[in-house]
């Protein structure tokens, strides 16, 4: 008996754009369909983003990496006890449980400039391997400010969702709060970190009341450029005490500011 034919893969015309893009562009056919290499990285792809969604935060390295830049650290839950609880119900990953919550009121002790948020979110791959290099860079930053930053612990929360930053804001006396936390992952971005700041946080405050800064990564936006933007807009929100929409950011894709003619910003 003769073996069946092999479909040929036919190039895409277009093919050359690829080297400008992760999306999925221009991958050609054998037959009616798509060559048995862009279907297998597709399964390859997703297969990485689910693993994302359920891998784990290792809280105790975390908690070592951050201790090891010279801050003291918090390490709290949300009220979404585990995994399946925090992606069926949203809601309980916006606030600290009852355990939680009573920490936050015992450390806090007088007013802070910053509290730093760090929460596994959507992708612990994207916290473990970016927000460490973020708070190098920034702290350093932030270190050679005229203005000194007074700094709460930070804080470490397990099964924590964006909004989860207002309480511990407000239960910290923090004037302003930022939030790392691992983004949704995408076929192309398993490992991505989002960035969220937040002026005079508390609960109830709405997405737009706070500043993001997102797609942090090696193969996006590294994280010495996402530490020079942060700074220079959590500068702009202390100095004018505002965040979210009433908040322009008015600096280049390297985080520098941008230079002004006429009161127009200009790239």
């Amino acid at each position: 008996m003769s073996e069946a034919p092999q479909a040929t893969v036919l190039p895409a015309t277009w093919d050359g754009l690829q080297r400008f893009t992760d999306a999925r562009i221009a991958l050609g056919r054998a037959g009616h369909s798509q060559p048995t290499a862009a279907h297998l990285a597709f399964q390859l792809a997703h297969a990485q983003a689910r693993d994302a969604v359920h891998l784990p935060l290792d809280i105790a390295m975390l908690a070592q990496g951050v201790q090891g830049l010279g801050l003291n650290t918090l390490c709290l839950r949300s009220a979404a006890q585990d995994r399946a609880t925090y992606l069926q119900r949203p809601d309980l990953g916006r606030r600290p449980d009852d355990h939680s919550l009573q920490r936050l009121r015992e450390v806090a002790a007088a007013p802070v400039d910053l509290s730093i948020v760090v929460a596994d979110g959507l992708s612990a791959l994207g916290v473990m391997q970016n927000a460490l290099p973020l708070l190098q860079h920034l702290l350093g930053l932030l270190q050679a400010d005229p203005q000194p930053w007074a700094l709460a612990p930070v804080v470490l929360v397990e099964q924590g969702r964006v909004a989860i930053g207002d309480p511990v804001g407000e239960a910290l006396q923090a004037r302003l709060v930022l939030v790392l936390i691992g983004e949704r992952p995408g076929l192309s971005s398993p490992d991505s970190l989002g960035i969220y700041f937040t002026w005079a946080p508390r609960p109830g405050l709405t997405d737009a009341q706070r500043n993001c800064v997102s797609n942090v990564r090696e193969a996006g936006l590294p994280p010495e450029r996402a530490a020079r933007k942060l700074h220079t807009l959590m500068a702009q929100a202390r100095r004018l005490q505002i965040s979210g929409v009433a908040l322009k950011d008015e600096t280049d894709d390297a985080g520098s500011p941008r230079l002004h003619v006429g009161g127009s910003p200009t790239a």
